[in-house]
Order: C-alpha cells, then sequence, then structure tokens
C-alpha cells in the first residue's frame, strides 16, 4: 500500500538520526539496509511516496547523515537518470527539482563534477518549461554551489540563454535571482556582461519581468561595492547585510551590534 510506503519515509530520518547515535551497536545498518530504500523510493511508481522519499533525503543530507560514497554511487546517479533526456515527465521535474535542492548541501567537487553537466542541459530542455523554470528560480544557489570559475565557464551562457526566454515567467525567475549570480562572478563579468543582460531585463515587454528586475535592481548594484569600504557582505544564508563600522560601534554602545539584513537574493515580487 503507498501509505504504508509514505509512512516508512517519514520514520527514516528519525531512525537513521537514532543509529548516528549509537553507531557503537548499529555500525552499519543504516548504509546496509534503510539508505537503499530511499534510493529505490525515489523511483516509486506513486507520487506522493516518492515526494516523502525526496523529504527524507533532504533531511538526511541535512544532517549530514549520508556518506559521500552513497551520495555519489546511489544518489547522484539515480538522479541523473530521472532527470535524462527521455526520461517521464513527471519523474524529470522532480529529479530537476531535488538536484537543485541538494546542491547547496554537497560538496563543491561532487556537484561540478556529477550535476552541473545535467543542470547546465536542462537549462537548455525545449520540451518542458517547468524544468527550465526551476533550473531559472535555482540558479543563484547552483553559483554558489559551484564557485566563480565554473559559474563563468559554464553558468553564465545558460543564464543568458534563460534571460531570453520565450516564456517570460523564465525571464522574471532570472530576475529574482540576479544578485546571487552577480555576486559569484567577477567584478569584470558584472560590468561588462551583466549589465548590458539585467538592462535588458529592465526594459522586459513584460510587466512582471520588469517589476522583478526593479526590485533587484538596488540588490544587483550592491554587488559591485567595495565590502571594505561599503559594509556590504553576504551572508553564508544568501542574505546581503551591513557590517556596522567600527565607528558607529563605539559611538552607540547602548544599540545592538547584529547585523542587518537588507534583502535575500532570491527574494522575488511574492
Amino acid at each position: 500500500e503507498p501509505t504504508v510506503r509514505t509512512e516508512l519515509m517519514e520514520q527514516i530520518p528519525p531512525i537513521a538520526i537514532f543509529l548516528q547515535e549509537s553507531q557503537p551497536t548499529f555500525p552499519a545498518a543504516f548504509f546496509e539496509y534503510l539508505m537503499p530504500i530511499v534510493v529505490r523510493y525515489l523511483t516509486d511508481v506513486n507520487n506522493q511516496v516518492r515526494k516523502a522519499g525526496q523529504e527524507a533525503l533532504l533531511i538526511l543530507l541535512e544532517q549530514d547523515l549520508v556518506a559521500q560514497s552513497d551520495i555519489e554511487n546511489k544518489v547522484c546517479p539515480i538522479l541523473l537518470d530521472l532527470s535524462a533526456p527521455d526520461s517521464d515527465d513527471e519523474y524529470k521535474v522532480e529529479a530537476v527539482n531535488i538536484i537543485c535542492k541538494m546542491a547547496s548541501m554537497l560538496s563543491r567537487t561532487t556537484v561540478e563534477h556529477m550535476l552541473l553537466p545535467r543542470f547546465c542541459e536542462l537549462c537548455s530542455d525545449g520540451k518542458l518549461f517547468q524544468v527550465r523554470k526551476i533550473c531559472a528560480a535555482n540558479f543563484g544557489d547552483i553559483c554558489n554551489a559551484v564557485g566563480q570559475e565554473a559559474t563563468e565557464r559554464l553558468l553564465i551562457p545558460k543564464f543568458f540563454e534563460l534571460c531570453c526566454d520565450s516564456v517570460w515567467g523564465m525571464r522574471k525567475a532570472c530576475a529574482e535571482c540576479f544578485m546571487a549570480v552577480s555576486y559569484t562572478t567577477s567584478p569584470e563579468v558584472r560590468r561588462s556582461q551583466l549589465s548590458p543582460l539585467f538592462i535588458s531585463l529592465i526594459s522586459d515587454t513584460c510587466r512582471w519581468v520588469r517589476q522583478a528586475a526593479f526590485q533587484s535592481l538596488g540588490p544587483f548594484i550592491s554587488t559591485f561595492a567595495n565590502p571594505s569600504s561599503a559594509g556590504l557582505y553576504i551572508r553564508e544564508d544568501g542574505t546581503l547585510s551591513i557590517r556596522p563600522s567600527a565607528q558607529d560601534v563605539s559611538s552607540s554602545s547602548c544599540q545592538p551590534s547584529s547585523n542587518s539584513t537588507v534583502m535575500s537574493p532570491s527574494a522575488g515580487a511574492a
């Protein structure tokens, strides 16, 4: 029964946490018995079971409970199969979604060598606009996961394609994550490539795209600032923040010295 398999998936993460805390007693139980079930349920015929399996996998990755070898040898191959060009549409949409969500939880080497080539292919998927939409919405996270070199060499050309997509929702998603993409690139790429691209979005024929671009204008401009003089920096969670100057801190000892968040790169016209 699908409901039984779904319930089982919901119990996997707490069981895995228990096993991790009791490793002397159960040294390999999770890797031998539970992880294969999670992987198998990613391809279950029932979509609710698959969704539960995907959620369980993300929790396990968040808690750092999955071994690197399992990620590379079991999880990634399944996701690559599900996101292949000839894969079922529903499976492909789910696979690209899970790839984007898990990218920030994996090592840069794993993402760049195993998932990035497929992500670039999916950005140009001419069959399903839903696939391209997921890629566009998560583009900044992928850039952050692989770093500047891979972003400029492989991802920026794909970003140009998505910013010129015939579906306005794609262009709007690109406008919303523009700051995150810009922050990952060099100043020269920002000036010579991304600035003209942003102008095209802010002049788009669709008002929803223009609105999203105008809302991202300030955050995009902030990526040109020198962090040491402007006090702007990106926190680990991807939010743009202001670091108080030493003078401000010393002159207002009664004020809290915590940083103030200005804008999240993924925040759009919600």
